[in-house]
């Protein structure tokens, strides 16, 4: 891993069960499967605590377990196969990906449950900077009004569970270069277009997307727990 600072001593308890690893600098993408696959085993063995991975890639277009090959357009970065659910996804510099390993044995296997909670909260972080941002069940991702007036994405979630350990998460557009996305099909959604902070005029740093993920994980940690008594809503 490059260098890394975890979060202030000040969590929760509940929170502080959960290790937060923030990173400074861009994570290749391989490295960071292969970080992931790890981290899976031990946490399923009961070796390591559940983790949340914040971090950026270089450049990279990923294929999920759906993705066709007429999505991808203009291969000019390296594409990996990714290995979660979706369909090609583009991550590179600007963009916060959020990796989250937790144990849904441990809180109510519910993986539907899972992207749930996922998509509240980011939506509820992107609402801490004025951003409405809402999900629609047909389409995967987070999404919100453009600069045009449009529906655009802002965020996209792929995730897979081994062992009821999750992996992989979400990603969410601080200010990368928009233009990387036009050579696939974001998730296979063609009539949509993507869209970040940036764009939307807001200068919004990866530290401070960060502490705003912080300051609503116990929502999200509390959403998981209603999976356990089927009241994920």
């Amino acid at each position: 891993m490059a260098e890394i600072a975890q979060t202030s001593p000040d969590l929760s308890p509940e929170l502080a069960a959960i290790e937060w690893l923030h990173e400074r600098e861009q994570v290749p993408y391989r490295q960071a499967l292969e970080a992931m696959e790890r981290r899976n085993a031990a946490i399923a063995a009961g070796d390591e605590r559940e983790l949340v991975w914040l971090l950026e890639h270089p450049p990279v277009y990923t294929a999920g377990t759906s993705a066709a090959e007429g999505e991808l357009l203009d291969p000019r970065f390296e594409v990996v196969k990714a290995g979660r659910g979706g369909r090609y996804t583009y991550h590179g510099p600007g963009q916060r990906v959020g990796y989250v390993m937790l144990n849904l044995a441990k809180r109510g296997k519910d993986v539907r449950c899972f992207v749930h909670a996922i998509e509240g909260w980011v939506i509820a972080a992107l609402a801490d900077f004025g951003v409405k941002a809402w999900s629609v069940d047909e389409r995967v991702g987070i999404w919100t009004k453009d600069i045009d007036g449009r529906e655009a994405k802002i965020g996209a979630i792929g995730v897979r569970v081994r062992r009821w350990v999750t992996m992989h998460g979400f990603s969410v557009n601080l200010d990368p270069d928009l233009s990387h996305f036009t050579g696939i099909v974001p998730c296979g959604i063609e009539e949509y277009g993507v869209t970040s902070l940036a764009r939307l005029g807001l200068d919004i740093s990866p530290a401070q997307w960060d502490e705003a993920l912080i300051a609503h994980a116990g929502e999200f940690l509390a959403t998981l727990d209603k999976s356990e008594t089927n009241s994920c809503q």
